[in-house]
């Protein structure tokens, strides 16, 4: 295959985030998620990898203010501030993503309607062709089909997970068959084998679905799975046990490794879809939400066994899950080979502007 999309544990040099702010749908938690951000973006460098944080230009000093009191110094600050305006900050689904060739990077760029138009993200759906592209070394090469990073996973032999409620939400692509995704994903991204999940879905999930909220592979022949055997009461179980299932008939030579659901409610006594699934793997570390909850330490104990080359960390993730996302949600990895020699640069002089 001459080119295909990287899995998320191939080298890394920089994460890509939005500042969250009073704008956004972070309102009534600002000062909470920031935090959050502030510890994700802490951990990312201490790894030795660079964090390119979109901002609103209205808002550079405040957010290198917040940035400069509490992430973590010690020499080691590499956040570069790039301004952009967007409509919210979930980058895992209007960021572009990175495949391997034989030439270097190829950036790849699907459409973006808000998972279906059911948000506005004309601003979203605008910042790899105006900001992010300006950043790279490489061209990006754009597909109109509308397509979330969240609604992809891959491993290293090119094997690719959707699932099938997302893709076939007619909001997106209208009567787009799973056989034209599957040569989608195949032509566009170099998927060497595509699997897309009918089961499993978490309630209150805007995504209609999203695989890295329900299944994630590991470097060495591993499933990561969103399950519920600890709840056999919760509504989540039948469909969560069929997606395990299912997992099995699909990949009978994975060892599978069952994460815990936890049960979070907001004010308004919704249902929030909590996944530890929602991990970002930076690196030599996995950054893994927690949410206050008895079902965190388990979580975090699972990944261990499921990454036993990576450092687990928790972030977290309840402020987050209040706006119906987690840590993966709200990032993009770029790998290494993808950045502008002066991008790189910058990066490495603290908390500064992109000039």
């Amino acid at each position: 295959m001459s080119h295909r999309l990287l899995p998320e544990w191939a080298p890394q040099e920089a994460i890509i985030l939005a500042w969250p702010d009073a704008q956004t749908d972070w309102a009534p938690w600002l000062d909470n998620v920031r935090q959050t951000y502030c510890q994700l973006i802490t951990a990312i460098n201490q790894v030795g990898c660079g964090v390119l944080l979109l901002v609103r230009a209205d808002e550079v000093a405040n957010a290198q203010a917040v940035l400069q009191a509490n992430v973590s110094e010690e020499d080691n600050s590499q956040v570069l501030l790039v301004v952009a305006d967007y409509n919210d900050t979930w980058v895992r689904d209007y960021g572009f993503l990175t495949c391997r060739t034989e030439q270097g990077m190829q950036l790849i760029e699907f459409q973006f309607n808000g998972w279906g138009n059911k948000f506005n993200a004309s601003k979203d759906n605008q910042i790899n062709s105006t900001v992010l592209a300006d950043l790279c070394q490489f061209p990006m090469q754009s597909y109109q089909q509308f397509v979330e990073g969240g609604a992809l996973e891959i491993d290293g032999a090119g094997h690719l997970l959707s699932t099938a409620l997302c893709l076939q939400n007619p909001e997106r692509n209208g009567d787009f068959s799973l056989a034209e995704y599957q040569q989608l994903f195949t032509d566009a991204l170099g998927a060497s084998r595509v699997s897309i999940f009918h089961e499993g879905h978490l309630e209150g999930d805007d995504t209609d679905g999203h695989i890295d909220t329900l299944v994630r592979f590991t470097p060495n022949n591993g499933l990561v799975i969103q399950a519920c055997e600890n709840r056999p009461d919760d509504s989540h179980y039948a469909g969560l046990h069929a997606l395990v299932e299912e997992c099995r008939q699909v990949f009978p030579e994975h060892q599978l490794f069952l994460l815990p659901l936890p049960s979070i409610f907001n004010d308004d006594g919704e249902r929030l879809p909590a996944s530890y699934a929602n991990y970002l793997i930076n690196n030599q570390q996995v950054l893994c939400p927690i949410y206050q909850q008895p079902e965190d330490q388990q979580a975090l104990e699972i990944l261990a066994k499921a990454y036993p080359q990576h450092h687990i960390v928790a972030i977290d993730g309840l402020p987050l899950v209040q706006q119906f996302g987690s840590v993966h949600c709200i990032s993009m990895q770029v790998p290494v080979g993808t950045l502008k020699a002066n991008v790189i640069q910058q990066l490495q002089q603290g908390v500064s502007v992109y000039a």
